[in-house]
């Protein structure tokens, strides 16, 4: 009878590749302190040996990493990328992402070092280096509401350590990411108001937040409304700023269309409408895109933020298990659905 063949180990692409243990095993987690050469040269002897990792030894050596098994609580990182300081309390949005995050890492059994300061004020370099000495594991990047890119002098972070980023998806650098699925926001509003019976809705959305959605608000809009006549498409209205007077590129939009129904994100958009005496929700009905507080009698979409900031977490912590950094694998993402809430300013059968 045959001895059982062995399976392949890190002594044997050692012994392959002339390094230590320790080295292969860095390596095989794309760490970035081994240079990307001998990485590449450690995958090919591992490939040609046909080495798996043991999914249940790795899970337990990173719990060892990250202290859990002395009793200790390993820390992540919580970044405000607004300029505003206060956005964790005091933004209309953020501070959701922020509860989301809190009460998963807690779950997890991770600290959330929350840092209030704007990101964008402080120097990459100097700023991993004071979470690698506090022996934080990752960074958690939120606050992005005017662009999907994200600051060159915070490069040192994400090519040194896992980072997540929450609300929006980035594009320079692309990273992981978790937020609102924005384009079924968009179609589950728009059906919501076909079924109430309106049969001409509108669009209108600040130029700058369709943009950092890359456009995901819109192009649900669009193929949802693409099933109604020709004479009921009314082309979407963008603007910049919320001043509390309709424009005359708004007025000029209204008196040509004139929709039975608007979605929005802003609740100035009732303000325009009353300056031009139009009744809501008898002549127009409003719904919004993102539900906010203090207008609970608005109808509109719960975009779950909280949950985004917990799919966040929950992302980091597989890249914290897996070894990974920001930029050493594809960029993953985690949509989160929206569901409906009824409101005053969408009568159900109108």
């Amino acid at each position: 009878m045959k001895p059982p063949r062995k399976t392949p180990s890190l002594s044997d692409i050692a012994a392959l590749t002339g390094l230590t243990k320790s080295a292969v095993s860095l390596a095989l987690r794309h760490d970035p302190r081994i240079p990307k050469a001998t990485r590449q040269r450690v995958e090919k002897a591992a490939k040609r040996i046909r080495y798996r990792r043991n999914a249940v030894v790795a899970h337990l050596m990173s719990q060892l990493r990250i202290g859990e098994q002395r009793g200790e609580r390993a820390t992540i990182a919580l970044l405000n990328l607004n300029e505003d300081p206060s956005a964790f309390r005091s933004h209309p949005t953020i501070p959701a992402y922020v509860r989301g995050c809190r009460s998963r890492a807690g779950a997890l059994g991770y600290i959330l070092d929350e840092i209030n300061e704007p990101a964008t004020s402080l120097d990459g370099k100097g700023l991993l280096r004071i979470l690698q000495a506090r022996g934080l594991r990752g960074c958690i990047l939120t606050g992005l509401m005017k662009k999907n890119r994200l600051p060159s002098t915070l490069a040192p972070l994400w090519t040194a350590m896992p980072c997540v980023v929450t609300g929006v998806r980035t594009e320079d650098p692309r990273l992981p990411f978790a937020c609102a699925d924005h384009h079924a926001v968009a179609q589950l509003a728009l059906s919501r108001i076909l079924a109430s019976g309106r049969r001409r809705p509108a669009l209108v959305l600040e130029h700058g937040i369709d943009e950092l959605v890359q456009g995901r608000f819109t192009a649900g809009f669009l193929i949802a409304q693409r099933d109604l006549p020709a004479r009921d498409r009314i082309p979407p209205f963008y603007h910049h700023g919320s001043d509390s007077k309709p424009s005359p590129e708004f007025i000029s939009w209204w008196e040509r269309h004139r929709p039975d129904s608007i979605l929005t994100l802003y609740h100035v958009v009732e303000e325009w409408l009353k300056a031009l005496r139009v009744k809501v929700p008898e002549t127009t009905a409003l719904v919004q895109l993102e539900s906010r507080p203090g207008r609970s009698d608005w109808a509109g979409v719960d975009q779950h933020n909280d949950r985004t900031g917990a799919a966040a977490v929950d992302l980091l912590v597989q890249m914290i298990h897996a070894g990974e950094t920001a930029l050493s694998t594809s960029p993953r993402a985690m949509l989160i659905e929206p569901t409906w809430i009824d409101g005053s300013t969408l009568p159900a059968g109108s």
